[in-house]
């Protein structure tokens, strides 16, 4: 019986220790804030120091030219496509800003279509081209896919659209009944 009380205690006591630490942390945390504050130089959000989220102070001038991204067309139509079969087009677009450009990412609105553009900056005056392939597999009839492209633009975001009819497409099961091909 003793020996469980003596656990018990000990168990307590490591308990109401670690408590106590905790609790002397926040009040620590709390007295810098208010004394920062007090001061006049509060921690900044950006500080690099106090967020892991941010790379460095750079100071961004919104006055700076920045690259603008011209496409030839910003709408392609396939037409009528047989839905066994893969088809593929290259929007040309050029930089007409005034610094280079640099295409961050570019995603489409489905597994279905693969965008590939160029990793390299674009220089002022320059050309680039982004490469869509479409797999109409497992689509019928009208689709339509939107292109999002992400730069050092301003606006930040630009989209490119295709759009096709898919012909042929391969019967499944469904309320017809199985399909024998």
């Amino acid at each position: 019986m003793k020996k469980q009380f003596l656990i018990a205690l000990l168990v307590a006591g490591g308990l109401w220790t670690s408590g106590c630490e905790k609790k002397a942390d926040t009040t620590q945390e709390a007295t810098a804030t208010e004394q920062n504050a007090s001061e006049g130089s509060a921690v900044a959000a950006n500080d690099p120091a106090t967020n892991p989220n941010v790379a460095g102070q750079e100071e961004v001038n919104p006055n700076a030219p920045k690259p603008v991204m011209t496409f030839k067309e910003t709408e392609f139509d396939f037409g009528d496509i047989k839905a066994d079969k893969k088809v593929e087009h290259t929007f040309t677009f050029t930089n007409t800003g005034k610094a280079p450009l640099v295409i961050e990412n570019a995603s489409a609105t489905c597994g279905c279509t693969v965008p590939e553009w160029p990793h390299e900056p674009i220089a002022p005056g320059e050309t680039g081209k982004i490469k869509v392939v479409f797999d109409p597999t497992g689509k019928s009839g009208q689709q339509s896919k939107q292109i999002t492209i992400t730069a050092n633009t301003d606006p930040q975001i630009n989209q490119v659209s295709i759009k096709t009819n898919i012909i042929g497409a391969v019967p499944q099961a469904g309320a017809d009944g199985p399909v024998r091909l």
